[in-house]
């Protein structure tokens, strides 16, 4: 080679040296993942449920799972089941995030319906629940109902620009407390804790450090992730859900053979390293943290939890301020108990169940995560 390009791997302290076929491969970047961010609303969703769905399949959930499927045989009425095929069940092994997320999905969809003047009245676990465990019974029925006094939640308008950001947060640029108590607002079935506070922001980001580490440690969590990395543009194109590894850096790395699942799974690997450096840099960069707390722990609890996230996370958007949700602590496995105890004891003292707690601070935007489109999660029309 005549010419090298030099990519310096931060972590890892690897310089790999790039020619013209590399060049090419990391300037890949998985757009056809990103389309149904643009879709959203678009021409092609004229059907009242469709058009809703097309705005609700962008909710965030755990490990970008995105868990729903649909069924439309039913006029003016969607009905919302779990992928079971989806669980997280060492991370998550009562599906309590993976439902939260569910909630997060349906509050978007409230959220869309209202814009086109419809009314989305949810019944929730029509057929009953398990606390255990998710099933394939009916997570929700939702009626679409004409109403001409709805009125549009003002929260939307920040639904393209949402995202979780996990970059490390600008230590520079504090969280104010003004700030924080208009993102507050957002909560509507929730207590929600915010804090921006040094003593109690250097123990949160000790926490948040510490559980983030366990999940690496634990080795059945961290191959539940490892087993879910999509690890450049052909994987993620083919299978947008999962963690998502995209971008110059990481088709580089995947192209030199750096970064595969087997090296990643090493705790002796590069990569691996790599990850605890960069758990700490986000736990560490956090400027305020905020958490929710619910009264209960059951099934329409979690629900109600995850629409209050999402309109947490499309608050802080419209605030400018980035969200990271670092809820590791509150991971429900033997290995994270004393941590899980720990941070219920510190956040919850008055009783409740602590279901999500996040990461606040300023950062610079980023793409957005990868997507099926809805036609995907379509099981019957």
């Amino acid at each position: 080679m005549k010419r090298r390009n030099f990519l310096a791997v931060v972590g890892g302290g690897v310089i790999l040296a790039a020619g013209t076929t590399m060049g090419v491969v990391a300037t890949r970047y998985p757009d056809k993942a990103s389309e149904p961010w643009d879709k959203a609303g678009g021409p092609n969703y004229s059907e009242p449920r469709i058009r809703a769905l097309s705005y609700a399949i962008l909710a965030p959930n755990p490990h970008n799972r995105q868990p729903w499927l649909v069924d439309l045989s039913i006029d003016d009425q969607i009905t919302l089941t779990v992928d079971t095929d989806k669980l997280l069940p060492h991370t998550d092994p009562f599906s309590r995030q993976i439902t939260i997320g569910l909630g997060c999905f349906l509050e978007l969809l409230r959220m869309a319906a209202a814009q086109e003047g419809y009314r989305a009245e949810l019944d929730l676990f029509p057929e009953g629940s398990d606390v255990t465990a998710l099933d394939l019974r009916p997570v929700a029925i939702v009626k679409m109902i004409k109403d001409d006094a709805i009125k549009p939640d003002p929260l939307f308008a920040y639904l393209p620009d949402r995202r979780s950001l996990k970059e490390p947060f600008d230590t520079t640029k504090p969280v104010s407390s003004d700030t924080l108590a208009r993102i507050k607002k957002a909560a509507i079935y929730s207590t929600m804790g915010i804090n921006n506070q040094t003593a109690q922001r250097d123990k949160l980001r000790q926490i948040t450090h510490d559980a983030f580490d366990i999940e690496l440690d634990t080795p059945h969590t961290y191959k539940e992730s490892v087993d879910l990395y999509r690890i450049g543009k052909t994987e993620v194109e083919a299978n947008p859900d999962g963690i998502n590894f995209s971008g110059p850096l990481f088709e580089s790395l995947h192209f030199t053979g750096i970064l595969t699942r087997e090296s990643a799974i090493s705790p002796d690997s590069t990569f691996f390293k790599g990850g605890k450096t960069m758990g700490s840099d986000q736990a560490n960069s956090a400027m305020a943290h905020l958490w929710l707390i619910s009264p209960g722990n059951d099934r329409v609890d979690q629900i109600k939890t995850g629409a209050d996230w999402v309109r947490t996370n499309l608050a802080t958007t419209g605030v400018g301020v980035s969200l990271h949700p670092m809820s590791q602590a509150l991971q429900e496995y033997p290995e994270m108990k004393a941590i899980y105890d720990e941070t219920q004891k510190l956040l919850a003292p008055s009783g409740g169940t602590l279901q999500m707690l996040g990461r606040l601070g300023y950062a610079a935007r980023v793409a957005p995560s990868p997507r099926w489109p809805i036609e995907a999660k379509i099981i019957k029309a």
